[in-house]
């Protein structure tokens, strides 16, 4: 077995025998203890009780973070005429229609959000297999098949940010960064928490959440006290 860095191993002493902490405690620990060369990202990761397998436990949907995600999120936008001028207009960083199915197809995806008006599936529904796979498949259930590609785009690059739960019931994303103040993280961390909440499916039997933790990019992660997290 290799040598446990310095770094590695003080991590692991700061974060040893802490655990179910409240949101306040488990944010500030994550912030007093980053210590990459960059601003990590604080993630979240939540196992819940169902089996998404099944259509009537599958978990997935959106939420505004009041504060932010603190990443640039690039956004592609299919839409023709006077929506893709919309879509332009709004900030969306690519804009098209075919020739956008094309550059995807040639394995060039260099957006974090595609977002699409309702006539465009025919065309993107071609690149389920490419864009599926990444979630990034645009979906009315979350506000990326729409009519308001204006709006659409905007709640993208304000720090909304999608959730969907994976094989093994794990709903996981970025909440904000390391330089965030910490009631700023506190208050992301709870509306994340509230989303999956009311996202509950109607299948889901036993204990919806059953656990949650935060990390850093770089960091271990700590488990948080669910009852701290899901009240204010």
């Amino acid at each position: 077995m290799g040598k446990i860095g310095k770094r590695t191993r003080t991590l692991r002493e700061a974060f040893e025998g802490k655990e179910n902490l409240s949101v306040e405690e488990a944010v500030g620990l994550i912030k007093s203890t980053a210590s990459a060369k960059f601003d990590e990202t604080v993630e979240i990761a939540m196992n819940l009780g169902i089996d998404p397998r099944h259509a009537d436990q599958m978990v997935r949907g959106v939420v505004g973070l009041p504060n932010g995600t603190g990443k640039t999120v690039r956004v592609a936008v299919f839409a023709r005429g006077a929506k893709a001028e919309e879509a332009q207009a709004a900030g969306a960083d690519i804009v098209g229609a075919e020739d956008l199915m094309e550059t995807i197809q040639g394995g060039k995806i260099e957006f974090d959000r595609c977002i699409a008006t309702p006539d465009m599936m025919p065309i993107v529904g071609r690149l389920g297999k490419i864009l599926g796979p990444r979630n990034l498949m645009p979906n009315p259930k979350v506000g990326t098949v729409t009519m308001d590609v204006g709006q659409a785009v905007k709640d993208a690059k304000g720090g909304q940010v999608q959730f969907k739960a994976e094989k093994a019931g794990v709903v996981h994303a970025g909440v904000g960064k390391v330089s965030f103040d910490e009631a700023k993280l506190v208050e992301n961390v709870r509306a994340f928490v509230e989303a999956v909440s009311r996202a509950k499916p109607t299948g889901a039997k036993g204990t919806y959440m059953k656990k949650i933790a935060l990390s850093s990019s770089m960091g271990p992660g700590v488990t948080i006290d669910v009852t701290s997290a899901t009240q204010g």
